[in-house]
């Protein structure tokens, strides 16, 4: 179902390369979105209006913000872990927030 609106976006030209290289991360963030709305078949998606389509990517464009930034703030949190734990064996004092 979601290959389909992938699709849809793609012949639309709505996707920047970077969502094109990303097909996989896409549809499935496509599905989730189409699964809050309730839409649940190709035939449904096939009849939806343009501006419908762009509210749709629209709302996967934020999911995909959304997640890209906890990913980056929990990779940044790891690295200060990091940090810390090789200031300690150190024998320094580690900086608290």
């Amino acid at each position: 179902m979601s290959e389909f609106a992938f699709f849809r976006f793609k012949s639309a030209n709505m996707l920047t390369d970077d969502e094109e290289r990303h097909r996989e991360e896409m549809i499935s963030l496509t599905e989730q979105v189409l699964d809050s709305r309730g839409i649940e078949c190709d035939a449904r998606i096939a009849k939806i209006s343009e501006d419908r389509l762009r509210d749709i990517l629209e709302e996967v464009r934020r999911l995909r913000r959304k997640k890209k930034k906890n990913y980056l703030l929990s990779d940044d949190i790891k690295s200060n872990e990091e940090h810390k734990d090789i200031e300690n064996d150190e024998g320094e004092v580690t900086y608290i927030r």
